[in-house]
């Protein structure tokens, strides 16, 4: 990637909280209304953010990223999640530079898909096989889809609040949806065996899936972890009814626990859906799934023009094999605990109620008292101003690339934030 122009290249905001050159990102954002919907669609949007956040970035490495004026930001997004090993890793990218002077999109995949299905298999504990595609909306409908053609049934069991991607059947806004593409979606409470079996019971015959993310992390409340009394239930409840268990590892596979996110329970699902981290930032998604649902998946139509890449495969392998071989989710989860520490003790020094949920390797920091984010809005605001890019109210993610000494620099913008929320809020 070209480097920023000569001399704009810049620490956002410095040590102080002065607001770092924005010229180039307003003149895009005036630009783009004119010729995209609304300027910017979709959880980039950076208008649902605090003015001092950038819309457009330049160029980014490691654990950092650059903006379309030249301010430099310690980055806790990682794209928001895509990045496991960090922006341009060297192996990955080598990896699918190599791919792509053979060839990517051509008549049929190449064999790295099935060396990649062959990986997959040998790495996600409940997986026989593996299908591919290319976000993580493909793979979740993909699931609800194997599981009614196996089951032959048609009500799915989804957690109210829980995302699972942005097609009628799942998307969180309304707009365009009609209620037939939700009448055979039931809804239970996340973490509460007793609501989830109160809808199995509303499904009753008509059960093909109960659809579970890793851990709960809807947007703008405290994150929870999977109990494991609610992952056994749902695996009993399946294996009651013949429903598929199926797990929405989209955003939490491959930074928990590299054989699926839900193993350290001890629950296996029959169907997960991956994309995010799965290939490093190169556009990927999988299915895995069970012998059970092997017929299923086979009988399916699914597809896409785009879905056999064979340099997204080439980087998934690389990926998968160094997070498996070199501690990149031990590496992420250590860095994670000693921002939350850091964290902690700086907001306890300050007198700030601070809540802090979700792994640590996929923190969330929300603030007590502040319904309306505007504690949130004013702590992410002057951690930006002063280069640390955090997220006012969805879950941030590290990556395989954060050192000690990025946590300890991000610790200093974070404390004087901390101050500045209790300068205003006391």
């Amino acid at each position: 990637m070209s480097a920023l122009p000569q001399g704009q290249q810049n620490e956002a905001g410095g040590s102080g909280s002065e607001a770092p050159p924005r010229d180039q990102d307003r003149a895009l954002r005036e630009r783009a209304r004119k010729v995209i919907p609304g300027g910017m669609w979709g959880h980039m949007n950076a208008a649902r953010l605090p003015a001092a956040f950038p819309q457009f970035f330049w160029r980014a490495e490691g654990c950092r990223l650059w903006d379309a004026d030249g301010n430099e930001y310690l980055d806790f997004m990682c794209g928001f999640g895509p990045m496991v090993l960090g922006y341009r890793d060297p192996d990955v990218d080598a990896a699918a530079a190599a791919q792509a002077r053979l060839g990517d999109i051509m008549n049929g995949p190449s064999p790295l898909l099935v060396e990649l299905a062959e990986l997959l298999v040998g790495t996600v504990a409940h997986a026989d096989w593996a299908l591919f595609s290319k976000n993580g909306t493909d793979a979740t409908t993909t699931c609800v889809t194997i599981a009614r053609a196996a089951t032959r049934r048609r009500k799915i069991l989804v957690a109210r609040g829980s995302y699972h991607g942005a097609v009628p059947w799942c998307t969180p806004s309304l707009a365009g949806v009609t209620a037939e593409d939700r009448a055979h979606i039931l809804h239970y409470d996340y973490n509460d065996p007793d609501s989830l079996e109160a809808a199995a019971q509303e499904a009753g015959d008509d059960l093909a899936a109960i659809l579970a993310t890793a851990f709960r992390h809807d947007a703008r409340r405290d994150q929870e972890l999977a109990a494991p009394a609610f992952a056994r239930k749902a695996r009993a409840l399946c294996d009651a009814s013949g429903a598929a268990l199926v797990l929405d590892d989209v955003r939490a596979g491959f930074r928990l626990d590299i054989a699926g996110s839900w193993e350290p329970l001890g629950v296996r699902p029959d169907l997960s859906a991956w994309s995010k981290a799965i290939a490093n930032g190169y556009a990927l998604a999988a299915v895995t799934g069970s012998d059970a649902f092997r017929a299923a998946a086979s009988e399916i139509f699914v597809t896409g023009s785009f879905w056999c890449t064979a340099v997204a495969m080439a980087a998934a392998i690389a990926t998968i094999g160094k997070l498996r071989d070199g501690g990149g989710i031990a590496q992420m989860a250590a860095m994670g605990q000693r921002l939350r520490d850091g964290l902690a003790a700086q907001a306890a020094a300050h007198g700030v109620g601070l809540r802090q949920s979700g792994p640590a390797q996929m923190p969330l920091i929300l603030f007590e008292g502040d319904s309306d984010f505007e504690r949130g809005n004013l702590f992410t605001s002057e951690t930006v101003r002063r280069g640390v890019y955090l997220h006012p109210w969805h879950n941030m993610f590290l990556s395989a690339a954060h050192r000690p000494a990025d946590i300890d620099r991000a610790l200093e913008a974070t404390d004087a934030a901390f101050a500045a929320v209790a300068a205003r809020f006391g």
